[in-house]
Parts: structure tokens; sequence; C-alpha cells
């Protein structure tokens, strides 16, 4: 039915307008009018534009006035990831769906103007370039500092563990190892025989498929071998055959996690001005405890930015007396001092085996004064951990540490953008 609804009081059927959903229509509009203009997938767009991202489309075989099909442009690819990150969006085949042409979202339609992607394409860019991501996010806190908006003056580092993507029945030990090992080099060499008896299989997509899943099978089993020799030197005398390597993700290792159950993890290290909540250094390591990743995350902003922070403020679990004597020269450290084993001890008070370093922060750290300041700590690590677990940082779907490094980065990045965006439009309006 069709038309006004017809008005009085007459015995009739009413007229009324319906949905016609079922109807093919063509509209003329442009992609530019579909979004507000403060939308945040403009906001992402034009962090994208300002961005060196050259050493991308070196890469571009495709070139003007020769032959080859173009290839997508690599801002979309770096836009998508970077916008699908604060929508908590973690898969590149959830993305790929969200950005197709008929059934798509808006939003990520808007971002590829028309340009179809797949997921295998997103999912390699993903973790393809984790120089470049660790380069920008170089690149921007510098520009923030340039704009005096991040002074680097007061760090608060913090460890979060990340569910790696492993099962625990894939860590084996030694002799179990080695047999897998041992079988799947049989397998490739059985495949190899099958193929020289008939060359002809060489072009069977099912031959080449098993010989590809064979040389992988072998690849990660003699990976899972070269970590499990790190993880016996680090068991004790005596334990070393119990030491168990993943054969799935081989780099990750069983570490107690924040509900107290113990699975494979990554844990995940980031520095966060505490003025601004800018994350300014990330490292990720297989290491279940926090301790002796002090010092090197300050190494790591003097590398960075040629400036260590002013005051590093961090855990209990970080306290390692080495560390604190590293950075002494250019850092103030401030972290709670653990409790004496003798009750009548105070804790504050400097011991006879301790450096000038170590005995000038159990003095410091007994004044009001730095309890103060290391109040900040939760408030800037904490707030900065839970957002990054809103936005899907509980497990990750890569394996390796350099994939789950740049699938972090994304995560930096991503936050950092928004917080600058809200940074510059907090300093225009007091500037008003």
């Amino acid at each position: 039915m069709s038309g006004d609804t017809e008005v009085g009081t007459g015995t009739g059927t009413p007229r009324v307008k319906v949905p016609q959903r079922d109807q093919i229509e063509f509209r003329a509009c442009c992609w530019n009018d579909l979004l507000p203009y403060d939308h945040q997938a403009r906001i992402v767009w034009q962090y994208v534009l300002s961005l060196n991202l050259k050493p991308l489309y070196d890469g571009i075989q495709a070139v003007e006035r020769h032959p080859g099909q173009p290839a997508i442009d690599p801002r979309i690819l770096f836009a998508l990831w970077l916008y699908a990150t604060l929508r908590g969006i973690g898969s590149a085949r959830e993305l790929a769906r969200r950005c197709d042409r008929q059934s798509g979202e808006l939003t990520f339609q808007w971002i590829c103007g028309g340009v179809s992607v797949n997921h295998h394409t997103l999912s390699d860019f993903r973790v393809a370039h984790v120089e470049l991501l660790d380069a920008t996010l170089t690149h921007s806190v510098a520009v923030l500092m340039e704009e005096g908006l991040v002074t680097l003056d007061r760090v608060a580092q913090d460890g979060m563990k990340v569910r790696a993507s492993a099962g625990a029945a894939s860590f084996h030990r030694r002799s179990t190892l080695e047999k897998h090992l041992e079988q799947a080099r049989e397998q490739i060499e059985t495949l190899k025989q099958e193929l020289d008896a008939d060359p002809a299989a060489a072009h069977c997509r099912q031959q080449a498929a098993r010989e590809r899943a064979a040389r992988e099978q072998v690849e990660r089993l003699t990976r899972a071998l070269e970590q499990l020799e790190e993880i016996e030197r680090k068991k004790k005398a005596g334990e070393q055959e119990n030491a168990r390597a993943s054969t799935t993700d081989p780099e990750a290792r069983v570490m107690k996690m924040a509900d107290g159950g113990f699975r494979p993890a990554y844990n995940v290290q980031l520095a966060t001005d505490t003025q601004t909540q800018i994350i300014t250094g990330v490292d990720v390591t297989n290491s279940g405890g926090d301790q002796g990743k002090m010092a090197p995350m300050v190494e790591q902003h003097e590398a960075r930015y040629e400036q260590p922070p002013q005051d590093m403020l961090v855990d209990g679990g970080f306290v390692k007396k080495e560390d604190i004597e590293a950075v002494s020269e250019t850092t103030t450290v401030y972290a709670p001092v653990q409790q004496s084993k003798k009750e009548d001890l105070d804790p504050h008070t400097p011991r006879a085996n301790d450096s000038a370093a170590v005995a000038q922060w159990r003095i410091r750290m007994a004044t009001p004064e730095a309890r103060e300041i290391y109040k900040e700590r939760a408030a800037t690590a904490e707030c900065v951990n839970a957002i990054a677990r809103n936005r899907g940082l509980y497990q990750v779907r890569v394996r390796g540490a350099p994939k789950v490094l740049a699938v972090v980065l994304w995560y930096v990045l991503a936050h950092n953008l928004i917080r600058a965006a809200t940074l510059r439009a907090e300093r225009e309006i007091e500037r008003q």
C-alpha cells in the first residue's frame, strides 16, 4: 500500500506509506558527505596523511607507464587498522567483512573509498612493518614534545600479560619435540620421493599444500627446540627435564595471569607520560616477571628521544638494585620498598651493602612527597592498561614476539592518536 493516510471517519481500509526494503534503487552521493566532519574515522585519516609512509610506497612494484595491477594505497590499510584497533576489532576477516562494499559498515567503507580489500592483504600488512610502526611512535611523541605537550618529566611503567595464540597442550618436553621433528622430516622425504616417482604430481595443489605444511612444521619444531635450550638454562639444577616449549608459538611462555591462572602469554611493557597519558615506550618479552625491565625502558627512551625520563614510577615487581644503580645518574626512581623480613628493621633504613643510589631510594620513599608522587603511577599506568583491555588486548591472534610487538604497536599508536587529539583540543580551548 502507498499514499497518505486517509483522513476522516470512513469505513474503508486506511491508506499508509509502508517501507519497501526489497526494491533496488540508485543513489547519487559523495563519500565525504556520508560522515560528520568531526567523526573519529576522519581524525584517523588526517593523522595517516601526516605520516611519512614512503617505505611502504617504495615496496610497490606496479608503477606508472609499466604493466601491473595497481596496489592498494598503504594509507588505506594503515588507516583501517588504526580505526579497527580503536573499535576493538582484532581479526582481519572481521575487518574485511566490515569493509565490504555491499554489506559492510559505512565508516570502514568511507576509509576504503570504493577500494576493495581482502583479509589476506589486511593480515599481512598488520605484522609486516614493525620497524615503521616503531619509528612512527618515536616521531609522533617527538612532535608532541616539540609542541610542549609531552615533557618526559615523569613516566610510569607497567607490565600487562597478554594471552598468546597457543594452547597449553602445545607445550612438550625435549624428547617429544625431537620425536615430532624426526617424523616431520621423514614426511618431507616421503613427499619428495612421491614427486620423483610422479613429476606430474608437482602440479597438484593438494600435494604442494602437504609439502608446505610439512616444511612449516619442521620450522616450528626447530624453533621450539631452540627456545627449549633457553628455557632449560633458566631452570634450576635437576629441573631441566621438566622444561617445555610450544610447537605452536615457540616464543610464548606459560605465565601467571591476572586471574591467578597459568596460560601461554607474552609480557607487554608500556611506559606512559603521567601528565598526558601518552605512551612513550613499548616492549614485548616472554618473561613472566617485571624485574629487570625498568633500566631497558629508560635506555629505550634515551635512544628514541635523546632524553631519559626525569622520574620513573614502577611497582614493586620492577624493583632491582642493579636497575636503580644503572639509571641513577639520569633518572630518579619511585618504587615501593619491600618490607624487611625482620620486624624491628625499618625497610627505609639504608643497609650496609647498599650503594649510594639504592640508599637514596630507600630514604626517598619514606618521605610524604615521594609517596604522593608514586600515586600517579596507578592513575596513569593502570588507566592506560584498562583502555587497551577495553579495545580487545586480551589475546593476540599472531605468533612470535616480532608479530606480537607489531600488534601492540597498533594499540599504542591508536591510543596516542586519540590522546594527542584531545590534548590539542584542550590547548585550543585554553587559548580562546
